[in-house]
């Protein structure tokens, strides 16, 4: 494989090699699609604001599908940013609502494991309203290329005793699903995101940019379902 090329070549020749990020087992399990974009006309104001409201939203979105997680949001266009000033430009200028990651939602505490092995690259805990609460990245390399993938709204428990340059080896359980008091404000999930450069971040990287900085964002943070292969399992 050229390292020259997309990362997202190499991540699909790989595809079927990467270990389960969460448990599911889809002989038994399901996942549903979540929408959190302006055609999901059932978000208002009054459940945004909340986050209690906001998880009974989700946990009944579960429930009514039979599902044990919810999972979408790669390159879509979100209205829910809007609840929060994070997202928004303080000069007045365009507003970031293009999402960069895959959200997997589902109870607080689901463990969290390692696609392929890996070193701590950084961690923070980003805890604007709205933003990733506790957040973990790894670095990899494979066949010689180097990328990363980004971990947010974790339990901050599991950055509390974390060192950078500590390696992960793949399959391992090393993050949890935190809770909406230390994940930025969020019902729990996982927002899983893959990144070619991460330039100079450490522990955060924009996980939503502006609709007019889609090319770049998305060249550089390819599809994480190439990592997750989940996709596939939809109902």
């Amino acid at each position: 494989m050229d390292i020259s090329s997309p990362l997202s070549d190499l991540l699909m020749l790989h595809q079927t090699q990467f270990r389960p990020v969460v448990p599911f087992d889809p002989s038994t399990e399901r996942l549903v699609r979540m929408d959190f974009s302006e055609n999901n006309k059932d978000l208002n104001p009054s459940i945004l604001s909340h986050a209690a409201a906001f998880e009974k939203y989700v946990n009944q979105l579960l429930g009514h599908a039979g599902a044990k997680y919810g999972f979408g949001g790669y390159a879509e266009h979100r209205t829910v940013y809007s609840s929060s000033a994070h997202f928004d430009d303080p000069q007045g200028g365009e507003p970031r609502r293009l999402h960069l990651g895959i959200d997997i939602w589902g109870p607080a505490g689901t463990p969290v494991f390692a696609p392929l092995g890996g070193l701590v690259h950084s961690f923070a805990y980003n805890h604007h309203f709205g933003d990733y609460g506790a957040t973990i990245i790894l670095s990899h390399q494979l066949d010689g290329r180097a990328f990363y993938t980004l971990y947010g709204h974790l339990s901050l428990a599991d950055i509390a005793n974390l060192k950078e340059g500590q390696f992960v080896v793949e399959g391992t359980e090393f993050a949890h699903f935190g809770n909406h008091e230390e994940n930025g404000n969020w019902p729990p999930h996982l927002h899983f995101q893959v990144i070619d450069d991460i330039g100079l971040y450490r522990g955060d990287y924009p996980g939503v940019c502006r609709l007019s900085e889609r090319e770049h964002y998305l060249s550089n943070c390819p599809d994480p379902d190439l990592v997750l292969n989940m996709r596939r399992f939809l109902s």
